[in-house]
C-alpha cells in the first residue's frame, strides 16, 4: 500500500466501524483504534439485541440538533437503499417491519457485527483494542496521536467517531468532546435523548409496571413541543415506553432552558373527553351498587384506581358508583384524559440511548465531515450534533457518516 493515506479512526463503534471499512476500500491504510476489550459493543445492544439497522423513512424531518440541509446532504450521500445493499453484499438479508424499521432477517445484532468485523479482517484493517486516544497532535505532515497505554502513532488524516455519553458502558464516555474541544471545536451541550423521564410524584414506586396504550405529550406552559402515542410505561420515577423515549428529547431541551416542562397522559386517546365522561356515567349506572373502586374494575388496571381516584380529588373510593356527583366523574375524565405531571429530569446516561448535542455543525464541511478548523481531521457519528427519533434513524446516520468521513479522509 505504497503511498496510500493512513487515516486513523478513534472509536469502534458503528460510525467508526463504517469509516474504517470505506477508507481502505478507497485504498487507504487504516487503524481503528477503540478504548474497549472490543469493537462495536453498543451495536449489540441496539434494537433490543435485533438490531435496528435503519429506517425506510430516513428524512431529515427524523433528526434534530444541527443544520437539517447539512443532514440531508450527509444522508443523500449514503442513503438507506445504499445502506441495505452494503448489508446484504456482506451476506446480512434485511426485511422491514411496522414503521419502516428494517432488521437483519436473523433478528439478532451480533450477525451484524459479525459481518463488520468480518470486512474490516478482510481489509486488513489495524484494529487496536484497549487504546484510548488522549491527545490529538496536528503538525506538518498530518498527527500525532498520544495514546492510553502510553504510545504515540502518526496519522495522515483522523476521524474522530468515538460517540458521544449515552451508554457509558459500551465506551461512550465523551472523552472524543475533549479532543475536539483541545483542537478548537465548539460543543452544543450535551443532553440524554430517547432515554424514559423522571416525574414528580409521590405515588409512581406503586404504578412501577403498569403498561396501558395511550398518548404523551411534552408541554411547556400552554405549548405542546412533541405528541407521541403508543405502549406507556409507568416506572418507579417516570415513565418509559416508545412514546416517552421519542418525546424525551423535547424535555430535556426544556429543562436544560430552565422551563418547566410537563409530562401530560391521555389514558383513553380514542374517545373526547365528553365522551369518556358519558361512557363513565353509563358504566357508574349499570354498576350503581358497587363501589367506586370495584366500579372501575375492568376498565383500569386495579392499582390504577385508588391512585386517579385520589388525584381526581375522590377521597372515598368506598362511595357507590351511583352516589358519585357528576361534577367529580366529570373531574375524573378529565384526569383520564390530560394527567399532568412535573418533569423532573431524564433517566441517566446509561440508560440513555443517543446523545443529543455534541460537536457544532458550523465547525465541520458536511462535504467530507472534515473539521473547518483543522484540515484533515474529520467527524463522523453520535460525536456530532445530529440525534435521530427512535427506529433506526440513528445507526443510518452512524452508517451514513461513518461512510462520507472514511472516503474523504481516504481522498476519494
Amino acid at each position: 500500500m505504497t503511498g496510500a493515506r493512513k487515516v486513523t479512526v478513534i472509536g469502534g463503534g458503528s460510525s467508526g466501524m463504517m469509516a474504517a471499512i470505506s477508507a481502505a476500500r478507497c485504498g487507504a491504510e487504516v487503524v481503528l483504534l477503540e478504548r474497549m476489550d472490543r469493537v462495536g459493543r453498543k451495536l449489540l445492544a441496539t434494537g433490543n439485541g435485533r438490531c435496528n439497522l435503519s429506517n425506510s423513512d430516513c428524512s431529515p424531518s427524523r433528526y434534530h440538533g444541527g443544520d437539517p440541509a447539512f443532514i440531508g446532504e450527509v444522508l443523500s450521500r449514503f442513503p438507506v437503499g445504499k445502506a441495505i445493499d452494503f448489508f446484504e453484499e456482506l451476506g446480512i438479508a434485511c426485511k422491514i417491519e411496522d414503521q419502516g424499521k428494517i432488521y437483519p432477517q436473523s433478528d439478532q445484532a451480533s450477525a451484524v457485527l459479525d459481518v463488520l468485523r468480518w470486512e474490516l479482517e478482510r481489509l486488513r484493517v489495524d484494529v487496536r483494542t484497549g487504546c484510548e486516544a488522549i491527545r490529538i497532535s496536528p503538525g506538518e505532515k498530518g498527527f500525532a496521536i498520544l495514546l492510553r497505554p502510553e504510545q504515540t502513532i502518526d496519522a495522515g488524516r483522523v476521524i474522530i467517531a468515538s460517540g458521544g455519553r449515552a451508554g457509558p458502558q459500551f465506551g461512550c464516555d465523551g472523552s472524543g468532546y475533549r479532543l475536539a474541544r483541545e483542537l478548537g471545536h465548539n460543543l452544543v451541550e450535551p443532553l440524554a435523548a430517547i432515554v424514559a423521564l423522571r416525574l414528580r410524584a409521590d405515588f409512581l414506586r406503586r404504578l412501577k409496571g403498569i403498561k396501558f396504550i395511550g398518548r404523551a405529550e411534552v408541554r411547556s406552559g400552554d405549548e405542546v413541543l412533541r405528541r407521541e402515542a403508543g405502549e406507556i410505561l409507568f416506572t418507579d420515577n417516570g415513565v418509559s415506553g416508545p412514546p416517552v423515549l421519542q418525546l424525551s428529547r423535547s424535555a430535556a431541551v426544556a429543562l436544560m432552558q430552565n422551563q418547566e416542562p410537563r409530562a401530560v397522559l391521555d389514558l383513553f386517546p380514542g374517545a373526547s373527553l365528553e365522551e369518556l365522561d358519558a361512557a363513565l356515567a353509563v358504566r357508574f349506572h349499570r354498576q350503581g351498587k358497587k363501589s367506586l373502586a370495584m366500579g372501575l374494575v375492568g376498565l383500569l388496571n386495579k392499582r390504577l384506581i385508588p391512585v386517579v381516584l385520589a388525584e381526581a380529588g375522590i377521597s372515598d373510593a368506598s362511595l357507590p358508583c351511583g352516589g358519585l356527583p357528576a361534577r367529580s366523574r366529570l373531574r375524573l375524565a378529565a384526569l383520564l384524559k390530560s394527567w399532568s405531571f412535573p418533569v423532573i429530569g431524564t433517566q441517566p446516561w446509561p440508560q440513555a440511548q443517543v446523545t443529543a448535542g455534541g460537536i457544532d455543525l458550523r465547525d465541520v464541511d458536511p462535504a467530507g465531515l472534515e473539521s473547518r478548523l483543522v484540515p484533515g481531521l474529520h467527524f463522523c457519528g453520535e460525536i456530532l450534533d445530529v440525534d435521530g427519533d427512535c427506529g433506526g434513524f440513528n445507526l443510518q446516520w452512524a452508517w451514513s457518516s461513518g461512510y462520507v468521513a472514511g472516503c474523504s479522509a481516504a481522498g476519494r
